[in-house]
């Protein structure tokens, strides 16, 4: 860590603008109003948390849910200062809080590394919130200071300290923000408990030596007596060599010990671990200043460098490949877990959202850190090497053989005059946002389909049967499934090495399968498919799931389509309560109503014969005629889709190994866990 102490006062705040424009449009400055721009609140004041603590200033950080759904940011670094700044005249702490771009992260401030450089987080936070309080616990003294939506609502005050809870008894300084999301600016003000403690354990592993605790008291605060089952703790002493292991728990690592270097060049640290796993997936998390950069940049490049030129020079030396081969990138990808954290004092990101390092000079420290680390490395651990290296060789062969399959589907198509499948019932459209792919079960469902679609407007393409498994198959052994061939070249993206999202033929592309166990099977086999070869289909949000209807819940000439149990039962209901009334009333029973007058008891089947309700279960797409199923599921007026995102991808390829590998014991604990949410389907 960096040296502690350095001066820190009103001076270090630098103003660039107001605050005015965030109310007007937040997305400018959180990316939107939905679940992310939520908790990207939390992100801002905790990045300034965890500032402090990568230069030297305290050792834990703590946030905290509360039952009225606001938030706590608490910190034990040196305090916001509160002295007055000489460019707004107002206290630093409201000059923070309420001014555009102004904090301790511009020109020669309080900081040399920082994750905040656009300086707008803690102002944003308290524009987008209904009430934000602030305390600052410095030199002994406590002092707070309050807001509603951005404005000042109780000026900064000096209070004597009343020690109320941990934090505030505690010695020492520190600065906790509480604040309340503005129901107003957000769709929903719901925070999502797990998100947030992935976030906190991440930033745990890449802030070595800092405890992380994570406390939700949504459902009522500790007695102080009972044990706080609410507070999850994280702190990780082996750093980001520890959270390569943890982001490979699910699979065997074939190189030990784990690589890992550390470096410091010009002001810029550098920390690298990466290791081989048994799979063909590739997990890669690259950080700036503790910042996700999930488009990679300038540090990952040069660790891509390095990595091909240092396994290829080993390769060759060790005589696995001969002199004028050599392996690419995409050989070295399959089973690669790699964490990348630098630290400098200017980071040149891209956007507000930070997802791009962008800095020219970071490459090369990266690269020759990664370099001299794996030369070492591979002199050291020679058996190591030898498992990369056969692993790549592996891979490249794979590749090959998978790069000859695409070519003769390719050119296959081409001679028979009809690059798309037989089974592909096209639309007319061919502009891809206005055209949709419905991947139907079954040629039963799919002959439905077709005839109740909107020609102009959807495609169907039928599968037979379930599709490969593609979480243990490589390449070349996917593209010889007959299903997942005509599904790619449907698509038009192409596979592997040649993919091109921008040639996607249809911008929704709809899973319809039966609402069985089956037909759950099938969905999931498709996810994967889609997940490990085509993620921005999902990330660029044109993937979804078709929500066919359970049940028929009928009287008379009124029908309700419902798609649960639930709403079976309200529909049952609504149904009942309308005959009953109609009996008070003495009304005649409508002729088109077929009554069972048999039926007697009180039973809630035998008033449903009496009333005349008729219910009809669905259990696969193939008992819908066309006309039903364009009702129900297709009808754009009418039908229910869900979307398919990726919320964490580190959980979503969790799941999808432990659901589609090899290996049964994770599965079986999965299942077991988790055997008291499952709907048994009678």
């Amino acid at each position: 860590m960096a040296e502690t102490n350095q001066a820190y006062g009103a001076q270090q705040i630098t103003v660039l603008e107001g605050l005015e424009p965030v109310r007007k449009r937040p997305g400018m400055y959180i990316g939107g109003t939905g679940k992310d721009g939520l908790h990207h609140l939390i992100k801002e004041i905790l990045d300034n948390s965890i500032d402090e603590a990568i230069a030297g200033n305290g050792d834990r950080i703590r946030l905290v849910l509360y039952p009225d759904g606001s938030a706590a940011i608490e910190d034990h670094g040196r305090g916001i200062p509160v002295d007055k700044h000489a460019k707004t005249g107002q206290s630093a702490l409201e000059t923070v809080l309420t001014v555009l771009h102004a904090g301790g992260k511009f020109g020669d401030g309080g900081y040399k590394v920082s994750s905040g450089l656009h300086g707008v987080g803690a102002s944003v936070v308290n524009a987008l919130s209904t009430w934000l309080r602030a305390e600052v616990k410095k030199d002994g003294k406590l002092y707070t200071m309050a807001f509603a939506r951005g404005k000042v609502t109780d000026a900064l005050t000096e209070v004597p300290n009343p020690k109320s809870d941990p934090w505030l008894a505690e010695e020492g300084n520190g600065t906790r923000i509480s604040f309340l999301p503005d129901s107003e600016i957000f769709q929903s003000t719901e925070w999502d408990a797990q998100y947030l403690f992935d976030r906190i354990r991440n930033n745990a592993y890449l802030t070595r030596g800092v405890t992380f605790i994570f406390s939700d008291y949504r459902d009522g605060m500790p007695d102080g007596i009972t044990r706080d089952t609410h507070t999850r703790s994280c702190y990780f002493e082996g750093g980001i060599a520890a959270y390569v292991r943890h982001l490979q728990r699910s699979h065997e690592t074939i190189t030990e010990p784990i690589f890992s270097i550390e470096k410091s060049v010009d002001e810029v640290s550098v920390e690298v671990a990466m290791a081989y796993a048994d799979d063909f997936s590739e997990r890669v998390l690259a950080f700036a200043n503790h910042v996700h950069t999930g488009g990679g940049g300038t540090h990952l490049t040069g660790f891509r460098a390095a990595l091909t030129r240092q396994i290829n020079a080993y390769a060759k030396s060790s005589n696995f490949i001969k002199d004028n081969e050599s392996l690419s990138g995409d050989d070295l990808k399959e089973g690669l877990t790699v964490v990348i954290s630098v630290n400098l004092p200017e980071p040149q990101f891209e956007g507000q959202t930070k997802d791009k390092l962008n800095n020219p000079e970071v490459r090369a420290i990266v690269e020759n850190a990664v370099s001299e680390g794996l030369e070492r490395y591979f002199a050291e651990q020679p058996q190591a090497g030898r498992k990369i290296i056969e692993k790549c060789l592996l891979a490249l062969r794979a590749r090959l053989a998978a790069r000859a399959a695409r070519e003769t589907i390719i050119r296959k198509g081409a001679l028979e005059g009809a690059q798309l499948p037989g089974k592909l019932a096209d639309c007319s459209e061919k502009d891809p946002a206005k055209s949709e792919l419905f991947i139907v079960e079954g040629d039963s469902a799919g002959g439905s389909a077709k005839d109740g679609r909107d020609r102009k407007t959807q495609a169907i393409l039928p599968l037979r049967g379930k599709i490969l498994n593609v979480e243990r198959a490589r390449l070349d052994r996917m593209l010889a499934s007959e299903g997942i061939k005509n599904l790619i070249i449907a698509a038009g993206v192409g596979v592997g090495d040649a993919i091109d999202y921008g040639k996607l033929r249809y911008h929704k592309v709809v899973i319809m399968t039966d609402a069985d166990v089956d037909g759950a099977h099938i969905r999931t086999l498709l996810l994967t498919l889609f997940y490990r070869h085509f993620p921005e289909v999902i990330t660029r949000g044109h993937l979804y799931i078709a929500q066919p209807p359970l049940f028929s819940v009928e009287r008379g000439k009124e029908k309700v389509w419902v798609l649960s149990e639930a709403e079976r039962i309200e529909a049952e209901k609504k149904f009942l309560a309308d005959w009953e009334a109609r009996r008070k009333k003495g009304e005649d029973e409508d002729p088109d109503v077929a009554v069972d007058t048999t039926a007697v008891g009180d039973s809630h089947e035998a008033k449903l014969k009496r009333a005349g309700v008729k219910l009809q279960r669905f259990k696969g797409l193939g008992e819908m005629n066309a006309e039903q199923l364009w009702e129900t599921t297709m009808n754009p007026e009418s039908r229910t889709l869900l979307q398919v995102t990726i919320e964490d991808a580190e959980r979503a390829d969790e799941v999808f190994t432990v659901l589609m590998g090899n290996e049964v014991p994770p599965r079986r604990k999965f299942i077991q866990t988790r055997a008291k949410q499952a709907i048994i389907d009678a």
